[in-house]
């Protein structure tokens, strides 16, 4: 009788743990199940419009501005500064004066030597010219003589007459054709001594007419002769720049293979400077270089570009980001490239329409880094899917509670749930 007792107590024991494991079990999924509650996906959409505009295609180049639109304001004399007669920022014209040297032994006999030269090439221009004249009348004179007798008589071609006459008369034309050359070589010759006497001049004169930059003189100042090693004739030196009204500045950029083949001369482009962040100018496309230029095994075809307008702060080598324009098309469909999944051949786009996802089949025109040209199969206004998210929204039940008297086993023990 004791052992049986002892045999229901253990038994009764081993139902109670068991019964107070399962509970403290059933009450963590439940607690934990009414904490964090139930997941469940939720999606959503990411869209934009159909619309109708304006699709720029263009090409991309970085190289550096080459020139400013100045000109220098060069001399090969030598001596003391006297005078100037501007300043920076002043406005000059073409042949004003802007300052004066007193010039020294050397710089004197060279300009005096230079305007010597200058007289010479002006006597000899005025000489040609004036054997101009002689020719164009001898030349009439010869034409008339043809005309009043060879042709008058009504000569064959191949009359000795008619020959001889015709001859002198084409002689005397190509002699007065040729002066016409020996004319214009004079006159060359002529502007180069008097830039050369102009170089050695006391007086400094604007090479053109614009702003004054740049000016490094000043009264008193020493200018002395700049010589190479290899030659002891001296070099012309600048004493400041002109910035003219009508010459813009230029850039010099490079060209990939692939692009060289789109760009053209006169083609619009935009043009931004590292140096200048907001401000963003237009130009054309002047020069291009189509014979290239290979560098470690890659090739670039250079290209010139002109500004449209100029700006003081702009400065030679500064670093240049252009955009230059090799197509527009106006009032089209336009969509996100990022829209277009093409496999096959066949291009489709995602829309949305009240409410519901579809795929449609589109045919798709000129694109660009960002918008592509919807030739059919969309219609302005669509809605086209850009993006599709998914993201895990959480729920709960409430009003859940659990007896604590509640049992599991051989006591027939239960558990509620109050929903």
């Amino acid at each position: 009788m004791k052992r049986f007792i002892q045999l229901f107590n253990r038994t009764i024991n081993s139902r109670k743990k068991k019964t107070v494991m399962l509970f403290s079990v059933l009450v963590i999924i439940l607690v934990g199940w009414k904490v964090f509650g139930s997941k469940s996906a939720k999606i959503q959409y990411q869209t934009s419009q159909v619309e109708r505009g304006t699709l720029i295609n263009t090409v991309s180049a970085s190289g550096n501005i080459s020139t400013v639109g100045n000109i220098s304001i060069l001399t090969q004399a030598t001596g003391t500064i006297k005078n100037v007669y501007v300043k920076n920022g002043d406005s000059v014209v073409q042949g004003q004066k802007i300052a004066e040297i007193t010039l020294d032994q050397n710089s004197s006999q060279k300009s005096t030597s230079a305007y010597a030269s200058y007289l010479s090439a002006k006597n000899s221009l005025s000489s040609v010219q004036s054997s101009l004249y002689s020719l164009d009348s001898s030349m009439w004179a010869a034409q008339r003589v043809f005309m009043n007798d060879a042709v008058a008589r009504g000569l064959l071609k191949d009359d000795p007459t008619y020959i001889q006459e015709n001859d002198n008369w084409q002689a005397a034309q190509a002699k007065y054709i040729s002066q016409q050359n020996v004319i214009a070589q004079a006159q060359a010759s002529l502007s180069n001594a008097w830039i050369t006497y102009q170089q050695l001049s006391s007086n400094i004169t604007a090479p053109a007419s614009g702003k004054i930059n740049n000016l490094n003189i000043a009264p008193g100042l020493v200018i002395a002769s700049q010589t190479t090693s290899s030659t002891t004739s001296t070099s012309l030196q600048s004493l400041g720049t002109i910035t003219t009204a009508n010459i813009f500045p230029q850039a010099s950029a490079n060209l990939s293979e692939v692009d060289v083949t789109k760009v053209k001369q006169g083609q619009k482009v935009m043009i931004t400077l590292d140096a200048l962040p907001d401000l963003t100018f237009t130009g054309k496309v002047l020069v291009i270089n189509t014979n290239g230029q290979t560098s470690s095994n890659v090739t670039t075809y250079p290209v010139t570009i002109e500004f449209d307008s100029s700006n003081e702060k702009i400065y030679p080598n500064m670093g240049v980001n252009a955009e230059i324009i090799i197509d527009i098309k106006t009032d089209v469909l336009l969509v996100p490239s990022a829209v277009i999944q093409t496999s096959s051949g066949q291009s489709t786009v995602q829309i949305l329409k009240n409410g519901k996802l579809s795929q449609v089949s589109v045919e798709i025109g000129n694109s660009n880094d960002t918008q592509t040209e919807i030739v059919s199969g969309l219609n302005e206004g669509d809605t086209v899917v850009t993006n599709i998210i998914t993201s895990a929204t959480t729920t709960s039940r409430t009003g859940t509670s659990i007896s604590p008297f509640s049992s599991f086993g051989g006591g027939g023990g239960q558990m509620r749930i109050n929903r």
